[in-house]
Order: structure tokens, then C-alpha cells, then sequence
């Protein structure tokens, strides 16, 4: 796999990491990034965010080092905001900003002094910061809180940018962000310094990355391209690899029957040598030098022949071995019994109103904040009288899986939307998610961002009675791109009604809407 030979700036060194309730998340990891973009890619679960979280110093590995050439900077998958903080303070600059604004006071304070540093231009440096966040420099002494979420994680990125930080690390940060905010992503991305470690299953971000790296059964590859050069790779490699698995199984196959007829032949000789001996009969000396030689020659032919056997299966073995064989999750929803005209639900924005019905596909679009969340909130609790449901049977997966126990298991939690469910069965269904044995036992709190998301999404789909009208609030921030592409197409052949909120263009389209919805930032809705 070509990579890039540039001096390492994170080495893993058999890297180990087990939640409390002992379940592994990482087993003997190694492998190095370095001093470049690179794209981390991988199936939900396979501990990405664990292995940023061990190279950022938030976790600490059971066992092996990791091992960084300088500072680190990290943005977590779920960025937690404290919403009376200052803006300067998400930028990380609240400190030297405050002092040097009491030097310019007239306090002459030596630790405001050493507090600044050599920092005299922060704050002019934080206003450019926070325009390649697309905010006004006004925004500096303003609260976290008047910030969208989109806006937020551009501000804590920019603020990763203006501290220096030689080694940063962003967990899914296109997460929650309309196309104007990753376009500016974009754009901070491509002329990033230093080393730059990107996890995301947004295809259009990793096709900006200078290296493409994948964590896949515990093993870290890096390859030199983005990701479709990348994945183009994978599919030629992946190819190769079948075709010699049907050549190493035909090689099998042609010296087990080599063996076969080897035996059949010593057998034969054997039995005619027995005959002969009896009806010639042959002197004992000869007849036992005879028997001996022969015995010599069948020893040969059947050692020749197992050999042959034996390193025929090695090769399949190995052959195998390069074959992926990667659950995929089997999204199969129940026929929740809608007629192609029955009315759903009503969405409007107090002026004008659109009608759901059937096994319709509506997709609502529009900027960060622009209040999208919040319409659907108004929908689904009855909040407003231009938006209306006409069914009780409605499955919701909000933006932010919050609602989900901690404490209590998958199971647990799956179960309270399918109460009259045998366990046996749930437990089948919730291996269609790619949940299966002992992970369905293992309390929610113990899982990856993405394997939360599939724990709520199978709580939605599995639900019984099925729902009639399934509303998804950016339903692709948290999926491999293998499960996007099952969850299109059981949506696709779903009997109900869909809604969905997505900033996912790719998405949108693939789902084939018949009614596309966009809010501006007055919240008005337009048909488009």
C-alpha cells in the first residue's frame, strides 16, 4: 500500500485500550501518522474516536505507548459547550486577551505581562480567526450560547489554528454543519499546517487529505492519497484477492484428488502384489525385499501427495485471510399498513403549510440555526398549528442521541419500543445492525459515537407496532458509509412515510424526495 516515507509525528506501539466492563476497544494497534492531512476512515466500532482520544492524552492505553513529537490539540465527536462562555474562551485565547486588555487599561501587573508573552497581536489574530469561522469580530466578547452548533465547532477549530497546535486532531467535524460552514471547513483544511488527523465519513472532507489511513480489525494502514484513490485501491486489491481465493480453492480441490487417486493406485499395487506373491509363490527374502520397496514407494507418494495437499491449503488459507468478509447491516422494515393517500402529517411555517402522505419523501434543508430542529420539535409535540400529525406511530432519531439510558443495556434499550417482542427475536433483529452476541448485554454508556447512533436507529426501525412516519434529524453524521447506503435502501423501500433533516446533498438525492422544504434564516419555508 504506497504512503508517504515523512518523518512519523504520532507512533502507536501495540496500542491497548478495554472499557471497565471489559470489553476490548483496541488490541495491539500499531502504526504512525505523519506531518500531513490525513483521513482516518473505518467502520463504526472499530475504535477511531478511542484512538484519537488515546493520542490526545484523554484516555490512557492498558497497554503499548503512544508516542507524539509535539503539542496536541483535539475536537472531540460531541463537543460540549458551556453556554455562558465567552466566545474567546472556545478560541482558547480568553487568557492572554484578558491581560492584554488590562495592560492597555493601565494595570502594569508583571503576570499580566507574562501572561501575554510575545501574544501582542492576539487579538487581531482571534478576528481572523473568527472570520474563517464566519463570524464578526464583534462576536469575541459574546456568549457560547448565541452560537449555532455549526458555528461552534468552526469557532473551536479556528481556535485549534490560532493556537499553533503542530498536531491536531478533529473527530467527525462536518457533524451538524450546513454547506456555507463546511465550506469554510474546506477551505481552513486546505491550508492547514502541520499534522492534521481527520475522522469523518464525509467523502467531499477526505477527499482533501493528503493520506488516507484505515483502522480495521485492530490493524492501522496508511495509504498516500485521498480517499478515492484510496478506495479504488481497496476495490482492485479486494478483487484480486477473490480471484485468488477461486484459484488457491481450485488448487485445493486438484491436489486432494491427486491425493485421493494416490491412494487408490498404492491400494491397487498393493493388492495385486499380495495376489502375486500367493500364486507365484514367491521365497520369503524376496517376497519381503519386494514388500519393503514397495512400501518405500507408497511412503514417497503419499508424503509427495499430502505435501502438495498441505501447502495448497496454506495458500487458500492466506488467500482467504486477504478477503474481507464485513458484515453489513440488513435494514428490513415491516409494512406499517399506509395507503398511497392517507394523510400523515401537516408542516408549514404559519403562512403556508405542506401536506404528507403516503409513502411520501420529504426532505427539509436550510443554513445552521435557521431553526430546522426546531420545526420538527414543534411537529412532533403538538406545538404549532401549521404543523400537524395525523399519527401516533412516528419514529424520531433526533440529532443528538440523548436519549438513550447510559446505564442499561442495548438490549434494554431497544426493547422499551418493542415491548411484545421476544428477547429471541429482538435479539436476531438487533444482528441485522451488526449487534450480535455479547454486544447486545454491554451498557450504552461503553459504546462509539457510531455504535450509539445504530442502537437509536434500530430503537426506531425495530419498533412494534412499526412506525407510520419516520422523522431522521441528520440521519448520516454518525454512519459508515456502508450503513448510509443500507439505511437508503431499506428508506427507499419503506411503505411509510419519511422526513428527513439533512445537510447531506449526496443523501437527499439518493433518497429520491418528492418534496424538498427549505427554512431560511427568518424561518420561512419555500418549496424548492
Amino acid at each position: 500500500m504506497p504512503a508517504h516515507t515523512l518523518t512519523p509525528s504520532i507512533v502507536l506501539d501495540r496500542v491497548s485500550f478495554a472499557w471497565p466492563d471489559g470489553s476490548s476497544a483496541l488490541t495491539d494497534v500499531s502504526g504512525a501518522f505523519s506531518a500531513v492531512r490525513t483521513g482516518l476512515v473505518g467502520r463504526n466500532g472499530s475504535g477511531k474516536s478511542t484512538l484519537l482520544r488515546l493520542v490526545a492524552g484523554e484516555l490512557s492505553p492498558a497497554g503499548g505507548h503512544v508516542t507524539t513529537s509535539a503539542d496536541v490539540a483535539y475536537l472531540p465527536q460531541r463537543l460540549t459547550l458551556d453556554v455562558d462562555r465567552p466566545v474567546a474562551d472556545l478560541l482558547g485565547v480568553s487568557a492572554t486577551l484578558g491581560a492584554l486588555r488590562a495592560i492597555e487599561s493601565g494595570d502594569v501587573d508583571p503576570s499580566h505581562f507574562d501572561a501575554v508573552g510575545s501574544d501582542w497581536d492576539v487579538e487581531s489574530r482571534a478576528h481572523v480567526a473568527l472570520a474563517e469561522a464566519g463570524l464578526a469580530p464583534g462576536m469575541l466578547d459574546r456568549r457560547v450560547g448565541e452560537l449555532s452548533g455549526g458555528e461552534a465547532v468552526l469557532t473551536a477549530i479556528a481556535g485549534i489554528r490560532l493556537r499553533g497546535a503542530s498536531i491536531a486532531l478533529l473527530d467527525e467535524p462536518t457533524n451538524n454543519l450546513d454547506r456555507e460552514a463546511r465550506a469554510r471547513l474546506a477551505a481552513m483544511v486546505r491550508g492547514w499546517r502541520g499534522t492534521l488527523v481527520v475522522v469523518s465519513h464525509d467523502v467531499s472532507l477526505l477527499e482533501l487529505m493528503d493520506e488516507t489511513a484505515e483502522l480495521y480489525r485492530n490493524e492501522l494502514s496508511v495509504f498516500g492519497g485521498p480517499y478515492s484513490e484510496w478506495r479504488a485501491w481497496l476495490d482492485s486489491e479486494q478483487s484480486a484477492a477473490k480471484r485468488a481465493e477461486v484459484a488457491a480453492a481450485a488448487v485445493v480441490r486438484r491436489e486432494k484428488k491427486d491425493r485421493i487417486e494416490a491412494e487408490t493406485k498404492i491400494a491397487q499395487r498393493q493388492a495385486v502384489g499380495r495376489k502375486a506373491q500367493f500364486e507365484k509363490r514367491v521365497p520369503g527374502i524376496i517376497a519381503g525385499n519386494r514388500k519393503s520397496a514397495a512400501q518405500v514407494s507408497a511412503g514417497k507418494l503419499r508424503t509427495e501427495t499430502r505435501d502438495k495437499e498441505s501447502a495448497a491449503r496454506s495458500a487458500l488459507d492466506a488467500a482467504e485471510r486477504r478477503v474481507r468478509d464485513d458484515g453489513t447491516v440488513r435494514i428490513d422494515l415491516p409494512d406499517p399498513g399506509v395507503p398511497a393517500g392517507r394523510r400523515i402529517a401537516k408542516i408549514g411555517d404559519g403562512a403556508r403549510s405542506w401536506v404528507i402522505q403516503g409513502p411520501e419523501r420529504v426532505a427539509l434543508i436550510g443554513p445552521n440555526g435557521a431553526g430546522k430542529t426546531t420545526l420538527l420539535e414543534h411537529l412532533l409535540h403538538g406545538a404549532s398549528e401549521s404543523s400537524v400529525l395525523y399519527t401516533d406511530r412516528v419514529g424520531y432519531l433526533p440529532q443528538r442521541v440523548d436519549g438513550l439510558d447510559d446505564a442499561a443495556t442495548v438490549l434494554d434499550n431497544v426493547q422499551i419500543a418493542a415491548p411484545e417482542v421476544p428477547v429471541t427475536e429482538l435479539r436476531n433483529r438487533l444482528a441485522r445492525f451488526l449487534i450480535r452476541g455479547s454486544g447486545v448485554d454491554r451498557p450504552v454508556s461503553t459504546l462509539s459515537g457510531g455504535e450509539r447512533f445504530r442502537v437509536a436507529l434500530a430503537r426506531v426501525l425495530l419498533a412494534d407496532p412499526p412506525p407510520q412516519l419516520i422523522v431522521l434529524d441528520e440521519p448520516t453524521n454518525n454512519l459508515d458509509l456502508d450503513t448510509v447506503d443500507q439505511l437508503i435502501g431499506a428508506l427507499t423501500a419503506y411503505r411509510g412515510a419519511v422526513l428527513v433533516v439533512s445537510h447531506d446533498d449526496a443523501f437527499v438525492k439518493r433518497l429520491g424526495v418528492s418534496l424538498l422544504l427549505e427554512l431560511d434564516a427568518e424561518g420561512a419555508l419555500t418549496e424548492r
